[in-house]
């Protein structure tokens, strides 16, 4: 991405941007607070309307600028693991997602197949991140 690690992490910490680059998640219901400390949760809903299942996903890691570990449930589907691991690179930074499910009906697809589709999920929520990323509003500073 053409942006530094902060400015992705920026996009990261808004719990209330989730939906803008989450792939499935359609709206966001709360955000706890302290977003995104290990333990705080973002409040969402999966699915489209009329059929939206509400459901949360939780911090279980958080390194300022380099890397959100998540718990994400998407109820009936089950429950994930998702790591954001976002390293500087010489134009910008460099992020990937890692994913795969933890609990539930989803681990009935094999493991190769799920992994196809995360990767495709996964490349369309890391093209929003970027997009999102790369345009945010700075703050302006002092010398502006």
């Amino acid at each position: 991405m053409r942006c530094e690690p902060s400015d992705v992490f920026a996009v990261l910490s808004d719990g209330w941007s989730y939906a803008l680059w989450v792939v499935g998640a359609s709206r966001i219901r709360d955000v706890d607070q302290n977003w995104p400390a290990t333990g705080a949760s973002i409040h969402h809903s999966v699915g489209s309307w009329p059929l939206l299942t509400d459901d949360t996903t939780t911090v279980l890691d958080c390194s300022t600028n380099s890397r959100l570990v998540l718990s994400a449930k998407a109820w009936p589907a089950g429950e994930a693991k998702v790591e954001l691991a976002i390293a500087p690179h010489l134009k910008g930074c460099t992020v990937t997602i890692s994913e795969d499910a933890v609990s539930g009906p989803a681990l009935l697809i094999p493991k190769p197949l799920r992994q196809a589709i995360l990767r495709a999920r996964n490349n369309e929520a890391l093209q929003r991140l970027q997009y999102l990323a790369e345009n945010r509003e700075r703050p302006k500073t002092a010398n502006e």
